[in-house]
């Protein structure tokens, strides 16, 4: 059991680094020329915000399972597996890097025939400038695709004024 648990363990951080390293383009004009795309369509004017920071998702570290069914320990996709996590959020890639913040909530397996998660977690920052500042976000991401975005569903965001 503890070894299925530790596989388990194993592809849920590397799901999660898959998301983190794939997701995040290394030229900030890429960036740029992909949140132009998604926000063109707007025509009514907004404030934009961009946030950039890495997740840094530890198993059986930051990230524990707390609950499974059954089944789960033999399910290809380990159906059932819930877990907590209270992940750093750092400025760079490097677990060495200044922490900025936490990701804290909890992500499952939620299919039985495909690698899938859901994700519902806090992020809250707690230096630099957005110290203070909270987002909530739930998603279930796209694990196949190189490039996955959640949406974030409310949150606070104090912008410092010093």
């Amino acid at each position: 059991m503890m070894g299925k648990l530790t596989i388990f363990l194993v592809l849920c951080s590397i799901t999660m680094a898959f998301l983190v390293v794939f997701g995040v383009a290394d030229d900030p004009k890429e960036v740029e020329e992909w949140f132009h795309k998604i926000t063109n369509h707007h025509h009514h004017e907004q404030k934009v915000t961009k946030l950039h920071f890495y997740f840094q998702d530890l198993a059986g570290i930051t990230a524990m399972v707390v609950a499974q069914s059954n089944t789960t320990s033999t399910s290809p996709t380990y159906f059932g597996a819930t877990l907590m996590m209270d992940n750093p959020l750092t400025v760079g890639p490097s677990q060495a890097s200044k922490v900025i913040g936490r990701a804290q909530g909890l992500y499952g397996s939620s299919s039985m025939e495909e690698p899938c998660d859901v994700v519902a977690m806090n992020l809250i920052f707690t230096y630099g400038p957005y110290n203070g500042s909270t987002l909530a976000q739930f998603s279930i991401p796209n694990v196949r695709c190189p490039s996955s975005v959640g949406p974030v569903s409310s949150g606070w965001l104090v912008e410092s004024l010093c």
